[in-house]
């Protein structure tokens, strides 16, 4: 299912947005999306092919590599973005992704520890690093992509950091919403996406571990009321729309963006 793309210009116009996981995917479809609406973006992957994202946007966008499973990652983005803006209006936490699918049981020690670090660290790390700014201007948002997935089976650790995702924004939005700060989540469900050009594990999938994975599939799209996979666009929207003015009331909200599943 194809859904139309509706840009509401100028909504962006004056500010600010930092997009982490911007090289590709939902990140990078943000990053398009805002700048195209009036946003100043910079772009933050790990991924060197950002930069051919941001050269795509045009003069509007930056693009900055770092690695944001370490805080200092995320405290090199936000000085970058300061030192090139000198404020920061919106934080968009993209980063994250299950490595592996199998059942809890046959995760190893490392590999559990390895889906808490892509999934939750980079979330809460850049939350950490952008408040100060915000603090200072007395203003912001941030916009966590969290996941369904609370629910969900073959992806555990997963599982267990996007619900710390949704713990940290419910927790932030109540300590800081007198200083001006808003902190919501959508919570996406299966979303059709092209091929990654930097795949989830680099280390290839086994028969076993292709055939979990497509028991998680299956479990997603039976779980959702609209039986089938969302678009890239179709999560777009609603993370913009809780990244705008127009959501100036809303905050502590995680929204499930998933055709009916609340996970």
């Amino acid at each position: 299912m194809s859904e139309p793309v509706t840009h509401f210009a100028g909504r962006f116009a004056g500010k600010v947005m930092v997009v982490t996981g911007a090289a590709q995917g939902i990140g990078r479809g943000v990053a398009m999306r805002a700048a195209a609406e009036g946003a100043q973006v910079l772009l933050v992957d790990r991924a060197e092919f950002v930069s051919e994202v941001a050269a795509e946007i045009g003069a509007a966008a930056h693009a900055f590599v770092t690695d944001l499973e370490s805080h200092d990652g995320a405290a090199a983005v936000v000085a970058q973005a300061m030192a090139l803006f000198g404020r920061i209006d919106i934080l968009i936490n993209n980063v994250g992704g299950a490595i592996r699918m199998r059942p809890f049981a046959e995760f190893t020690a490392e590999q559990i520890d390895a889906e808490i670090r892509r999934s939750l660290m980079p979330t809460l790390y850049c939350c950490h690093a952008v408040l100060p700014p915000m603090l200072a201007q007395q203003s912001g948002t941030i916009v966590n992509v969290s996941s369904n997935a609370t629910r969900g089976i073959r992806r555990g650790p997963y599982s267990a950091a996007k619900g710390g995702i949704n713990a940290l924004t419910q927790s932030l939005a109540m300590e800081y919403a007198e200083q001006g700060i808003r902190v919501v989540a959508t919570a996406p469900g299966g979303t059709a996406a092209p091929v990654r050009k930097v795949p989830r594990n680099a280390q290839g999938d086994t028969a076993q571990e292709q055939a979990w994975m497509a028991e998680a599939v299956a479990q997603v799209t039976q779980s959702t009321f609209m039986k089938r996979y969302g678009t890239i666009d179709e999560q777009i929207a609603p993370i913009l729309f809780l990244a705008s003015d127009e959501a100036s009331y809303i905050t502590g909200t995680v929204l499930p963006v998933a055709g009916g599943d609340l996970g």
